[in-house]
């Protein structure tokens, strides 16, 4: 899964931009001398600018300093601005300019501008049934990820901005709470399971100095050492040290309180842990959670149907494998047999978890070498594997990908949740790091950045289906690739694919046909080789965040249709370099408007 910096409000909308939108003037835009679609966009990056001129979160995700001692505007009143600018922007669009002057390029680019905008006005209607803390993470842990990761300190004033966020943090808690109360008095309350989890992952960001006593807390770890390296006087960095201090013993810790407390307050409302369907509107607000997730009109049948499919087929292919083994017994037992012996697992030391890591790197290492061999382009930015921080393992998901800066400032990052090696499975190891490394999520969401001549909203938003879709297109890329050489390992690839199908029958079991948790947990035990930590962490992200998880496997599905019908169509001309490069060449798209550009390229191969 990928964690992009957008906003929980603005990505349940729907819209490609990442982040808030703000009320600014379109006059006094300096466009580009030249062809009309030079000048559009230039009109299109000149609105991406000002969608994110009141997202200092964004702008920092980029590589920019602007706004650099403020965090975003959580109320609706931000998100209504930003409605209103993309509505303001929109008609300007119109006035200036005519959709059948235009390159097919951009007329792709209005199209997708026309659609965020569509979407966003739609998802108006469900601001408020966006749970803003859950298993799957909550502001009390993103937003010291956010300053660790991301806010550079190069100098005395970044560490001031630092301090300023810090300080910051405590309005931002209040706005998210109030966010949380006004859902909860329309009967839109998170799942029972979300409330304790969430809490000790925020307890945990004030568990050490300078709150209690004990090591260094994470947030205040990262600001020591980034002022440590300054290259300032003792004087000034004794100075930030105390304001740093005092900033997370007053506002940012006051902040963490008021969200505990409306926390404690809100979970007496709780209702058990169901579906979409209980909610108010329940059946149409999953719909456009489909619609949004999987950027098609699939039904939720139509999706359930589809998963049961591509379980038979995925569980065949692993009953061959079973079979070429030598294995005994049902497939059920080969899930047993492969979670309960040892030589399947890492150990659960800190040996183990180095171990994984240098595995993870020897797999990417192996991807990049043959890349060449696949793809016309890769991506210039670097790539790291990281474990997920301790304070943070409890809403962090089991792995996924955050984007470089476009600066090379920072790389590309596979985060793998290494809380308990004994829920860890050597032959899923191999697998993931495809998907969520290389080709996976960095292959397209670096490559996407780096594109010259799309607009900027482009080459930074997305859509979860195309996004998903390659990175679990990339796990079978991988056995072309000639990898998984060892039979486990190919078994391990084959169960991360029936995990996907089986995400589209419990996802939409749970939001459409009132399936209970138990009764999905016990489905996915069923048919999958997850852990059982695992098993019971997807269930209940799919309960707090409805239609996301189908995106994947309805992704990978249309990405493959649409390569064998390239092949079909082509014949010995076929390449599959061509292919990738067609895929990935014009950033994420809606899956209708991939496979139109799929169709041009098969017709320019001609």
């Amino acid at each position: 899964m990928t964690q992009l910096l957008i906003n929980r409000r603005l990505a349940l909308a729907g819209l490609v931009l990442a982040g808030p939108l703000a009320q600014v003037s379109l006059g006094g835009i300096a466009f580009a001398q030249g062809s009309e679609d030079a000048r559009f966009t230039a009109f299109l990056d000149a609105a991406f600018d000002q969608a994110i001129a009141l997202s200092p979160e964004t702008m920092t995700s980029l590589g920019m300093k602007t706004d650099y001692g403020k965090l975003d505007d959580y109320t609706d009143a931000g998100a209504d601005k930003g409605l209103a600018l993309s509505e303001t922007q929109l008609a300007a669009m119109k006035a200036q300019f005519s959709y059948d002057k235009l390159g097919s390029q951009s007329q792709i680019s209005w199209r997708l501008f026309e659609q965020s905008v569509a979407v966003a006005k739609e998802g108006v209607r469900w601001r408020d049934h966006g749970y803003q803390a859950t298993v799957n993470g909550s502001h009390a842990g993103e937003i010291p990820v956010f300053l660790i990761n991301q806010h550079r300190v190069d100098g005395v004033g970044d560490a001031e901005a630092y301090i300023s966020r810090l300080k910051d943090t405590k309005r931002v808690m209040i706005e998210v709470s109030a966010s949380i109360e006004k859902s909860a008095s329309k009967g839109i309350v998170a799942p029972a399971f979300t409330f304790p989890p969430v809490e000790k992952d925020a307890r945990n960001v004030l568990a050490g100095a300078p709150f209690t006593d004990g090591e260094d807390v994470a947030v205040w770890a990262d600001f020591k050492a980034k002022v440590g390296k300054l290259t300032a006087s003792q004087a000034d960095k004794d100075r930030l040290l105390a304001e740093g201090r005092a900033a997370l013993t007053g506002p940012f810790k006051e902040g963490y309180e008021h969200f505990l407390a409306t926390q404690k307050k809100v979970q007496a409302q709780a209702k058990g842990n169901n579906g979409a369907w209980a909610l108010p509107d329940g059946e149409a607000y999953y719909a456009y959670r489909l619609k949004v997730s999987t950027t098609t009109d699939m039904t939720a049948e139509q999706i359930h149907q589809l998963g049961l499919a591509n379980l038979k087929r995925v569980q065949g292919e692993m009953r061959a494998i079973m079979a070429k083994v030598g294995f005994k017994g049902s497939l059920q037992d080969f899930f047993k047999a492969i979670k309960t012996d040892a030589k399947y697992q890492y150990p659960n030391t800190d040996a183990g978890k180095q171990q994984y890591l240098a595995d993870a790197k020897g797999y990417i290492a192996q991807v990049m070498a043959k890349a060449p061999e696949y793809f016309m382009r890769l991506p210039k930015a670097p790539l790291e594997v990281r474990a997920v921080e301790e304070w943070r393992q409890e809403t962090a998901s089991v792995a996924f990908y955050n984007r470089p800066t476009p600066d090379g400032s920072r790389p590309g990052i596979y985060y793998v949740n290494l809380a308990d090696m004994t829920q860890v499975l050597k032959p899923q190891a191999e697998g993931i790091a495809y998907h969520e490394g290389a080709p996976g999520h960095h292959f397209q969401i670096a490559l996407a950045q780096e594109l010259q001549g799309l607009p900027k909203f482009r080459r930074f938003g997305g859509y979860g289906a195309y996004i998903e879709g390659w990175g679990l297109y990339s796990e079978r890329l991988g056995k072309e690739m000639g990898f998984y050489t060892d039979p486990y390992s190919d078994f391990g690839r084959l169960s991360l694919e029936a995990w996907r199908a089986v995400r589209l029958v419990t996802d939409t079991g749970l939001h459409a046909k009132k399936w209970t948790r138990e009764q999905s947990i016990a489905f996915f035990q069923e048919n999958s080789l997850l852990s059982e930590r695992d098993i019971v962490k997807e269930i209940e992200r799919y309960i707090c965040w409805p239609g996301q998880a189908t995106s994947y496997m309805v992704g990978q599905q249309k990405i493959l249709m649409l390569r064998q019908k390239a092949k079909a169509a082509l014949g010995g001309k076929y390449d599959i370099r061509a292919f990738h490069d067609a895929v990935l060449k014009d950033g994420a798209l809606p899956l209708d408007v991939l496979e139109q550009q799929v169709d041009a390229y098969i017709a320019g191969a001609k």
